[in-house]
């Protein structure tokens, strides 16, 4: 049997979209009947060129150091659509004709917001817009798009919400062009029971029973969870806790010490492609409300303390208020403030239950098994197009 070529466009701006493409891979591999594919995920920004290098670097480097900076960087790219700037797009020409000599793909997957605008243009100059599918999983998941997002041209849109689709139409999407099927997570995310639970801490050298919070400083390591994970440091409570710290050495290193001084048992890692296994272990999780991380808690029954010290950004802000409407999280205004949520749902444990039970009812199983069905139906069209002709 002929193996389908899958070209997945991604970046490593956050770990959502890496974190999706490699969900989509996955499914690719387990929900499709054995048919092989090869996929190859393209880090398109930090492998362009030196300018969009650059700015994948500013972003992250905002998220750790400056997170209340961000929504300037989501104003500019909006307002001066980067994303189509022709210096950008000739310095892109000789990487885009390199990566479709080598992967010659299928179908193409865009997971990012900047990926649209380029890659239409690319596909026309080169006349193949059309002929190979271009589909683009939307990976903010409540609405507050990047305009990015959007073009007209893109063969097939995925989306989470009906928000999220609205937004598209909006912006000029064709609604036939557009299916509500969930966010993209790894068939390792499911909802986790007792027992997973016990397994999980055991496996992280935690008490088995005891509840555990897991502090998520994300994939880039900063933000405000290092100030919020302070506060919890100094308080005198009956858990023990999770502190990742990311790709961040130097806060994996000062978590550590941190970690000395707490009252309660602290387990410190480092960046980890398993997030299932922490999540699995996790009684409550702190974090900022990215669109990939707020569903993988969703998806293990895991509720979310969301950190809002700082304004959410557009898209993260319409997340916030999915989890406000459906009281599956507890929203989190001031780094001090954790010790009195923690406290009260520790006093409370009726009311934790029924966040669980919130949480999991936001849940979208199945989703990625969805999302290759519909990859999988545009490829057969497309290879029925091509026999016709």
């Amino acid at each position: 049997m002929n193996s389908r070529k899958v070209l997945i466009l991604s970046s490593d701006t956050g770990g959502g979209h890496g974190a999706a493409a490699r969900a989509i891979e996955a499914g690719l591999q387990l929900f499709t009947d054995g048919v092989p594919h090869l996929v190859h995920i393209a880090k398109v920004l930090e492998e362009c060129s030196g300018i969009s290098r650059s700015f994948c670097h500013f972003y992250n480097y905002l998220l750790r150091h400056h997170q209340s900076y961000v929504k300037y960087y989501h104003w500019a790219i909006n307002k001066f659509s980067l994303d189509d700037s022709s210096i950008i797009y000739r310095q892109f020409l000789k990487y885009g004709h390199n990566l479709m000599e080598k992967v010659r793909p299928n179908i193409i997957v865009s997971v990012h917001p900047m990926m649209q605008r380029g890659w239409v243009r690319f596909l026309r100059d080169i006349n193949l817009l059309g002929k190979i599918p271009l589909v683009t999983i939307v990976t903010d998941p409540c609405g507050g798009l990047w305009k990015g997002w959007a073009d007209p041209n893109v063969d097939m849109y995925l989306v989470a919400t009906e928000r999220a689709q609205a937004e598209l139409i909006e912006q000029g999407v064709r609604p036939d062009r557009i299916k509500i099927v969930g966010i993209p997570l790894h068939p390792n995310f499911q909802e986790v029971d007792e027992k997973m639970a016990v397994e999980a801490r055991t496996q992280l050298g935690l008490d088995p029973g005891k509840f555990t919070v897991f502090i998520n400083a994300g994939w880039v390591g900063g933000g405000n969870v290092p100030k919020i994970y302070e506060s919890l440091v100094e308080a005198d409570l009956d858990i023990q806790a999770v502190f990742l710290a990311g790709r961040n050495a130097e806060l994996q290193s000062h978590a550590e010490e941190q970690a000395k001084r707490a009252s309660f048992p602290v387990r410190v890692l480092g960046f980890t492609d398993h997030m299932e296994h922490i999540m699995s272990a996790a009684s409550l999780m702190i974090s900022k409300l990215g669109g990939l991380t707020t569903f993988e808690a969703l998806a293990s029954k895991v509720p979310i303390v969301a950190d809002l010290v700082t304004p959410p950004m557009p898209q993260e802000k319409k997340t916030v208020e999915l989890l406000s409407e459906h009281r599956a999280g507890v929203m989190l205004q001031r780094a001090g403030d954790i010790v009195p949520i923690i406290r009260d749902l520790l006093d409370n444990p009726s009311e934790y239950l029924r966040l669980r039970e919130a949480a999991s009812s936001l849940a979208m199983p199945d989703a990625t098994k969805r999302i290759v069905k519909e990859l999988s139906e545009l490829m057969n069209q497309q290879e029925q197009l091509i026999v016709t002709t």
